[in-house]
């Protein structure tokens, strides 16, 4: 959690842990768990292997039950796998026991998800935010922290706030926090007075599950030049652009992704970026159809908007990377129940034009439908634009 980045984290090897709750279906674990792992190779792991368990709730001392455990200790030693990642949150004493037990780092899913924003945070407002995060987390489990970061000198979940294991004592760390804390209101402040002083112009934020392809949609609509990869939480920083569309301005926001188990001290420390969210007039929901489990994601991000105060907002659900969706045409004499994947594009564009009409399917990749989505976004601009300024009809 603490300790020098290695410079060999593209080497570490790692294993992935989760449960199978009884409301869940193992096809729906291993899609999360294919997310987790999507999570470790983002910060750098080679995976070797998934274990799941079915379980109605999580080991008090080891998060699975001791026959799984056992199974997972032995491949560990005997595969020398460096780190292992659990899909939930552990407690100060399931990390204690576990680490103790397979003698290796043990990292839980925020505990991953906050190495990544360390990694991934570029400017001092991102750093900041992350750094709150992580101390806060840190916080319960400084007991006995440093016997394990003595074997373990960096890789994944060790780019951390400090390095001196003199610094990580309850007093300093309060301190650290209460400090950090109000960095951050001052930078709030700071953001606050820019978006008052962007005036009144019609403000739209882009939002939706991490890797949806929202910065790819942001930098063909404002035709800037923002970082986009195919890597989860490739965009921490909001960036603003000032669009005009058919000499009507307004401006566009590219936010950080959103999450299943997002972080709770994530979401506080971010505040000041989701609050670009909160302020926004419109809101585009980037939604990538390609994914399996897309519905459950649109799920998660309006769950999210609601937590954060922005449930109640105007939404143009954008269908992203239809170039990438895959149909499987199922055979007559076929009597399995219908999947998603078994629909057609066109089937689940009536389904969804049926169930929320404003919704429109794109690529933003390959360019296809872009000039619908203008057109639907100038409406709703226009309809804003309307409102504020009554007498300005000669812009439309």
């Amino acid at each position: 959690m603490i300790a020098k980045k290695s410079h060999n984290i593209q080497t570490e090897t790692a294993v992935v842990v989760g449960i199978i709750r009884q409301e869940q279906s193992t096809e729906q674990v291993d899609e999360y768990l294919a997310e987790l792992d999507f999570l470790a190779r983002t910060a750098g792991a080679v995976v070797k292997k998934h274990f799941t368990q079915k379980r109605n709730f999580a080991d008090k001392k080891t998060f699975v039950g001791s026959g799984k455990f056992a199974e997972i200790k032995t491949y560990v030693e005997e595969n020398n796998i460096d780190t292992v990642i659990f899909d939930d949150e552990l407690s100060p004493s399931q990390l204690r026991n576990t680490e103790q037990e397979l003698n290796c780092k043990v990292l839980d899913r925020t505990n991953l998800i906050l190495d990544i924003f360390a990694s991934r945070a570029r400017t001092a407002h991102a750093k900041t935010q992350v750094e709150l995060a992580q101390y806060e987390y840190l916080m319960p489990r400084l007991k006995g922290m440093w016997t394990h970061l003595e074997r373990q000198r960096g890789g994944i979940g060790m780019r951390g706030p400090g390095e001196k294991e003199i610094e990580t004592d309850r007093r300093i760390v309060k301190d650290k926090i209460a400090l950090l804390k109000t960095k951050l209101e001052k930078i709030d402040k700071q953001k606050t007075v820019q978006r008052k002083n962007r005036g009144k112009l019609v403000r739209v934020a882009l939002v939706g599950y991490t890797n949806a392809g929202k910065s790819t949609l942001m930098n063909l609509i404002s035709k800037s030049d923002i970082f986009a990869e195919n890597k989860l939480f490739a965009t921490l920083d909001t960036t603003v652009r000032k669009v005009v569309i058919e000499n009507l301005p307004f401006l566009l926001a590219d936010t950080v992704g959103f999450i299943r188990k997002l972080p709770h001290h994530l979401v506080e420390s971010f505040k000041s970026t989701l609050d670009e969210v909160r302020e926004s007039d419109l809101l585009l929901h980037i939604v990538d159809i390609s994914h399996p489990n897309f519905e459950e994601q649109i799920t998660i991000v309006n769950r999210t908007l609601a937590d954060i105060g922005a449930g109640d907002k105007k939404i143009i659900t954008v269908f992203n990377k239809t170039d990438a969706y895959k149909f499987i045409q199922k055979d007559e004499d076929d009597l399995t129940p219908v999947k998603k994947e078994n629909y057609s594009l066109e089937e689940l564009q009536k389904m969804w034009f049926a169930k929320e009409k404003d919704s429109i399917f794109i690529s933003a990749k390959k360019k296809i439908n872009i000039n619908s989505l203008k057109s639907s976004l100038y409406k709703e601009v226009v309809k804003i634009h309307k409102i504020r300024y009554p007498y300005n009809d000669f812009l439309y």
